[in-house]
């Protein structure tokens, strides 16, 4: 990925923070007092990956407390399947969506989803169970450990977190989901200088990665003509 990019005639570089492998339940306070302040530089803003945040809040499934059920079974059936990227394809990961938004919830969505579909109309099944159950990540056998065998759920309070976060350190802050198909902005603290769909336009390559490159925050910063 490239770090320099050129949004709307404006040269921006995205600086991707290299941490050490973040603990479950470890403080995310800690972790930017760590890696922030040496770099940090007036006008950057932060945009940090809702699984570290999740990760810290250890708010975490590991496979083995998972039972995918029939609905989840029939449902991964007609998932659109991605070459890089587990998606939802896995039953235990779509039984979380059921667990998330409740059964009654997801087999209405999974019917109406299904007559979207015939009728040419992709994604009516995400919108109907609910915009956050598409958050949860993980289970993936190609990820590094310990994500092999953990998901990581949505994480609470994200608007929360960035405001405590711009307060903490003066740097204004979004929490993005970010993969190899599609980059979402969670949250936003209220000092961001961009709005969700700018942000996430300058974002959307993912320059955070989605392997092992342990870059789970971005600083984002506007370079001088």
């Amino acid at each position: 990925m490239e770090k320099e990019i050129i949004f709307e005639n404006t040269r921006y570089e995205r600086i991707p923070i290299r941490t050490h492998k973040i603990k479950f339940g470890e403080s995310i306070i800690s972790v930017l007092e760590t890696y922030l302040p040496a770099i940090v530089k007036p006008g950057d803003w932060l945009a940090i990956s809702e699984k570290l945040i999740s990760v810290s809040q250890n708010n975490i499934r590991h496979i083995s407390t998972v039972h995918a059920g029939m609905l989840a079974r029939f449902i991964v059936k007609g998932v659109k399947k991605y070459p890089n990227d587990v998606g939802f394809s896995r039953p235990e990961k779509m039984q979380l969506v059921v667990e998330y938004a409740g059964v009654v919830r997801t087999f209405f969505a999974m019917s109406i989803g299904a007559l979207g579909k015939l009728l040419g109309i992709r994604g009516v099944f995400w919108v109907l169970v609910g915009s956050r159950a598409g958050e949860i990540d993980g289970f993936n056998p190609d990820a590094m450990d310990p994500y092999k065998d953990h998901a990581v759920l949505p994480p609470k309070n994200p608007e929360k977190v960035c405001a405590d976060i711009e307060s903490r350190f003066n740097i204004p802050t979004t929490i993005i989901d970010g993969n190899n198909i599609n980059v979402k902005i969670i949250s936003m603290s209220p000092k961001m200088p961009v709005d969700k769909k700018n942000a996430r336009l300058l974002l959307l390559d993912n320059p955070m990665g989605q392997d092992d490159e342990m870059t789970p925050f971005v600083l984002v910063r506007k370079l001088q003509e």
